[in-house]
């Protein structure tokens, strides 16, 4: 397990299970649930509890540490570090997430009624049927 301390916020404790779960989320090719999490950080470190991963993951998310996503139509939450710029695709049917490679925001200028307000960033998800789960629903008709 690697420890990112340039990442790591000066006054947030650091435990042996919170830089588990902070080096399971930094090694992460795409965002992860909490079930994915627990799993690979038991492998890491079996004394971590899967109400332990949810205890750290909502301190993450609440210290600006990990962003914490809902998928639509699911009832699972995927979470990855923040600082990344990037966005998502998710098939409603399969829940499969699958990473953008453009952003689709990078000329687009908010209009915003009161002049009181400074945007700092965004997040875009797009729905709809990956490749697989289309074919599949195609045949259907």
């Amino acid at each position: 397990m690697k420890e990112n301390s340039s990442v790591w916020p000066a006054g947030v404790r650091k435990t042996k299970q919170r830089l588990c779960v902070f080096s399971v989320l930094e090694n992460a090719k795409r965002p992860l649930s909490a079930q994915e999490i627990f799993s690979r950080a038991q492998a890491e470190d079996a004394s971590v509890w899967l109400s332990t991963v949810y205890r750290i993951l909502d301190h993450l998310v609440g210290e600006g540490l990990a962003v914490k996503t809902a998928v639509m139509d699911s009832s699972t939450a995927l979470y990855e570090l923040s600082g990344g710029h990037r966005h998502y695709a998710v098939c409603v049917n399969c829940h499969r997430v699958i990473e953008l490679t453009n952003c689709p925001m990078e000329k687009f200028v908010p209009e915003i009624a009161e002049n009181d307000f400074r945007v700092l960033g965004h997040r875009v998800e797009m729905y709809g049927y990956c490749r697989d789960c289309d074919k599949k629903l195609s045949g259907m008709h």
